[in-house]
């Protein structure tokens, strides 16, 4: 740790050590706020000043939190309990699962996404009695901006209740004389609490309501609140400046009294305003707390001066709506200086056409990759304003043959794995959906030639039949042999699989389609890149599956399908979670948003054309009302003023080389005009000529590129668990499929039932452990100290309703084999409860998260599922739903040896004893590893690690073989 901060400046130093009182950290691009915020979180923990559960680190988004956490880890000597270190979201999340009841708030709520939102909405419209904003022909119309205003409205805090209250007031204040904008306020106002009171009834929240009920909490419970300010004695809030003001009154309220705040930000990439983000809240900071210490950090070590100097010298045109001015009185001095050394390249692409830019841009790459042979296709980056504008660029990129990824937040559904799947749901709806047939017959795995599909079509329109209806006929038609054995094989499927849509779930049906069809050991036998990309999709759409079956009771093909309709009809595209990472190199292709955090030796920002970039203003459709707004309104023209910071982001975002690009001709009647920041940054040529059609084809021309056969290089992770390395120790493939590619694979019943089993344990031993509390503290005042034996502190048939609610209800062959399971666990639980109702349970931690550290750059990440007390130490307890062995083997020790090696580490108190508890038959098997098993273990794991590192994953035939879950696409 000390070598690491000798490498820090003054002022990093300085920001790191500051130990008590507010801090406001100004950190400018490429200065190195992540290195900051996480020595500083190691610092506090080594110097003693607090432990790993006692910091709270926010941010926005899992990338970031899962980066700052990787490097914690790294900085951290030894292993550690929770560390909290999250988005905002997800923090608040974790409050109300454990703390929801105490406002009245089921804790196993379901998160609703936007999709979700729109789709309640849709089928509770006549709900919501809309005059004023009720649209002629399109009845769904203003649902997208009614939610956009709700979402608005959370983000100041704003309840239905309030709302109304506002809404009453106008309607006295108006008297009369503006019927239509009280007409209006009115309408918005009680639409907004009857999605609100939708919300509820349907046991959902969305993500404004993770922070406004977790204030709530806070504010209506003060005991709950004190708990938490007493546990976290330090909290960081990385990018401040993209917080809304929700956001930072849950942070003001959870520092106090000790006010150990320290918020890292920059106003000059503040470009989240559509989110609600809040740049008013560094300055309101400086309000609330007017003893704060200030932290320039200017020193960059990302970007060479040239470019920091042209970026500077744009972004002061926002003053006076900048920290530098807004604070002079604090002789505030942002100007970055670079200790990258060296000339960097600035230079604006200018062609007469589309086609053209896009050429010369490609073009450019290639020569700078040719010329510097140190450089790999990870350096460069093709930022866009709109995720569109990638189509001019990726087919250009694949007749070059240069590997690109495109890192969209959009457009799921439109992938053609998904469009493939999609299209197969629809047939098994409906038979006589012919364009989905289409789809269908097309698949390379079914091996219909253009020609067998032409003669298909053709029948089809020749007897009026749909192509369903023409594959049943198809004997009649006089087809070939070869072709009727490949419709029968599509017909057999179709079949088959519609039996089972009505006993089986959709993702089960998308799987057994995927196997049974062969197009799931297609996917896996592209390339390497494809195929990531690929599993990458079914994954997320996988989720969505399961997010759906998980929510509705009718879990049928047509309603998922009507609901994934509504959702297209909606606008919506399907959400995409980038894969920053994996994969081989390539270059990225981007927003200028999805950048935000990233850096790369040479950036083009392309298609700088008038009302692209930077746009048209788009107001909402529905303001919300200014009197509502509880934050800093800021002044000037703040859509342009957000635009340009956008801008500065993408220039920043460049180490050495950075270029602008744009056409004269995108199509259409006009000719382009040159974006306004290029005229600002004086880097337009207005003496460009016009050349003839010809030069420009001959500029956008790309000679096709020769293979470059590298190295595949596996996306690795910082952190192991003990299930993926169990999973390398069977089957180095398995670990591959499983881990690597993530192919999606069926659930099993025992598992289903595993996981209720595990979460009635959790909830109940949490109901326990919190009516424990609730009897010491009053007991306490009393003068007493009896603890209460568990049949005085809940009773069997509450046992069982928390049973209920945690039940799986997926991957169960069929109904009387889930009721059998049902039964079996009711017994299980009654058996329980008899055998420890007198006895006093002590847990002390339930699902308690810890990292171990193995060696200087991996680490073991494991979930304890319960922590008892026992006399002078600690009992660590993992819960098994299966039968007991009669003699425990090293490997089937291992879980809990591992976990022993950790709490070496991390825990204060010796680990007195192990123990695998089988709910089967309540039975338990304690023992405790010796240090001979301790040291096999313990080298085990390094082994299989260094063997994952070398991207060893050949097969290992065995009798397991017929039993896994990868047997389909494994050659074996």
């Amino acid at each position: 740790m000390e070598n690491l901060m000798e490498k820090l400046n003054k002022e990093q130093l300085e920001a790191v050590t500051y130990k008590k009182g507010p801090l406001l950290i100004i950190a400018g691009a490429g200065t190195g706020k992540t290195t900051v915020i996480t020595q500083k979180i190691a610092w506090l923990i080594e110097q003693g000043l607090c432990q790993t559960q006692e910091i709270l680190a926010l941010t926005f988004t899992e990338k970031a939190a899962e980066e700052m956490e990787e490097r914690v880890d790294r900085l951290l000597p030894m292993g550690y309990l929770d560390l909290w270190i999250s988005t905002f979201h997800s923090f608040c999340e974790r409050i109300l699962r454990q703390e929801g009841l105490e406002i009245g708030l089921s804790t196993d709520f379901e998160l609703i996404n936007t999709s979700g939102q729109w789709s309640l909405v849709k089928k509770n419209l006549d709900k919501f009695n809309l005059d004023y904003y009720k649209p002629l022909g399109n009845p769904t119309k203003f649902i997208h901006a009614m939610l956009t205003h709700f979402s608005r409205a959370k983000d100041e805090n704003i309840s239905p209740k309030e709302y109304l209250k506002y809404a009453e007031n106008i309607k006295l204040d108006l008297d009369g004389s503006d019927d239509q904008e009280v007409l209006k306020i009115n309408e918005v106002a009680e639409a907004y609490r009857v999605y609100q009171q939708l919300l509820l009834e349907n046991n959902y929240l969305d993500f404004g309501d993770l922070i406004n009920y977790t204030l709530k909490l806070f504010q209506k419970r003060p005991q709950i609140l004190k708990k938490y300010q007493n546990q976290f004695k330090y909290i960081l809030v990385d990018e401040f400046q993209d917080t809304n003001w929700a956001q930072y009154e849950l942070i003001k309220i959870l520092a106090a009294p000790r006010n150990n705040l320290t918020v890292v930000g920059d106003d000059d990439q503040a470009i989240f305003r559509f989110r609600g983000a809040s740049m008013s809240n560094i300055l309101q900071f400086k309000k609330d707390y007017q003893d704060s210490k200030n932290i320039v950090l200017v020193n960059n070590y990302r970007t060479k001066q040239e470019i920091l100097d042209k970026a500077y010298d744009f972004i002061k045109l926002n003053n006076p709506n900048r920290l530098e001015v807004q604070l002079s009185q604090d002789k505030l001095d942002k100007k970055l200086i670079s200790h990258n050394d060296g000339e960097a390249v600035v230079e604006n692409i200018e062609a007469e056409s589309l086609e053209e830019e896009v050429g010369k841009v490609v073009k450019k790459i290639i020569e700078i990759k040719n010329k510097e042979s140190n450089l790999s296709w990870n350096d460069f980056a093709i930022l866009i304003r709109a995720n569109q504008m990638a189509s001019n660029f990726i087919p250009v990129l694949e007749r070059a043959n240069i590997p690109y990824i495109f890192l969209a937040s959009r457009g799921l559904y439109a992938k053609p794995v998904i469009m493939n799947i999609i299209a197969y749901l629809k047939l098994l709806d409906n038979y006589h959906e012919s364009k989905a047939v289409y789809r269908i017959l097309n698949l390379p795995v079914f091996k219909f030639n253009q020609q067998e599909i032409s003669n298909i079509n053709y029948w089809a329109k020749r007897k009026t039949l749909s192509l369903y209806e023409t594959l049943k006929e198809a004997s009649k038609f006089g087809l070939e042999k070869e072709t009727l054995q490949k419709i029968n094989k599509v017909l057999s499927l179709i079949e088959r699989h519609t039996v089972l849509t009505k006993e089986r779930g959709i993702a089960e049906i998308i799987l057994l389609f995927l196997e049974d069809s062969g197009y799931l050991k297609y996917l896996t036998e592209q390339d390497e890149q494809k195929v990531r990309e690929d599993m990458n999709y079914l994954n997320q759409f996988y989720r969505k599956v399961k997010e759906f079956e998980q929510t509705n009771d009718d879990r049928s093909v047509n309603l998922f399908l009507e609901e994934l309709n509504m959702e297209i009809d909606s606008g919506e595209q399907g959400t995409l979670t980038p894969d920053y990472e994996s994969g081989p190199e390539a270059i990225k292709i981007l927003t200028v948003h999805g950048a935000k955090g990233l850096e790369f030796e040479y950036v083009f920002v392309v298609n700088l054309v008038d009302k692209r970039f930077p746009t048209i203003e788009r107001r909402d459709p529905i303001l919300l009302p200014d009197d509502l707004i509880k934050e800093i309104l800021p002044e000037g023209d703040v859509h342009l003023e957000e635009e340009r910071r956008l801008f500065y982001v993408a220039m920043t975002r460049a180490k050495k080389g950075l270029f602008f690009s744009w056409g004269k001709d995108y199509g259409g009647m006009r000719k382009k005009k040159p974006s306004r920041f290029l005229i600002e940054l004086d880097l337009i040529n207005n003496e460009i000529g016009s050349q003839s059609k010809n030069d420009q084809l001959q500029a956008a021309k790309i000679e096709k590129r020769e293979d470059q056969n590298k190295k595949q290089e596996y996306p690795l992770p910082k952190h192991f668990s003990f299930s993926q390395l169990a999973a390398y120790d069977t089957c180095p493939k398995q670990y591959y499929y499983n881990f690597i590619l993530k192919v999606p694979v069926h659930g099993k019943a025992q598992f289903s039932f595993g996981r209720a089993m595990h979460k009635t344990f959790e909830r109940m031993m949490e109901t326990i452990i919190s009516r424990s509390k609730e009897e010491q503290t009053d007991l306490f005042s009393k003068g007493k100290t009896e603890r209460k034996k568990l049949g005085e502190i809940i009773e069997l048939k509450e046992i069982i309703e928390i049973y209920k609610a945690s039940w799986v209800d997926d991957w169960f062959e069929d109904k009387k084999s889930k009721e059998d399971y049902f039964k079996k666990g009711r017994e299980i639980l009654r058996e329980f409860y008899e055998k420890y109702k007198e006895e006093i349970l002590s847990p002390l931690y339930l699902e308690k998260g810890f990292k171990f550290k193995v060696s200087a750059d991996y680490s073991f990440k494991g979930v304890i599922d319960r922590i008892d007390e026992v006399d002078g130490g600690i009992k660590i307890i993992d819960y098994k739903t299966g039968s007991p062995k009669e003699k425990l083997s090293l490997k089937d020790k291992k879980q809990l040896l591992i976990y022993q090696l950790a709490g070496a580490d991390i825990f204060e108190k010796p680990i007195k004893s192990l123990s695998f508890y089988y709910l089967d038959n309540n039975s338990e098997v304690e023992f405790l590893g010796t240090e001979k098993e301790l040291e096999k273990v313990e080298k085990s794991i390094t082994e299989t690690i260094e063997k994952i590192n070398s991207g060893c994953f050949e097969a290992s035939p065995g009798r397991l073989c017929d039993y896994c879950d990868f047997k389909e696409i494994c050659e074996k």
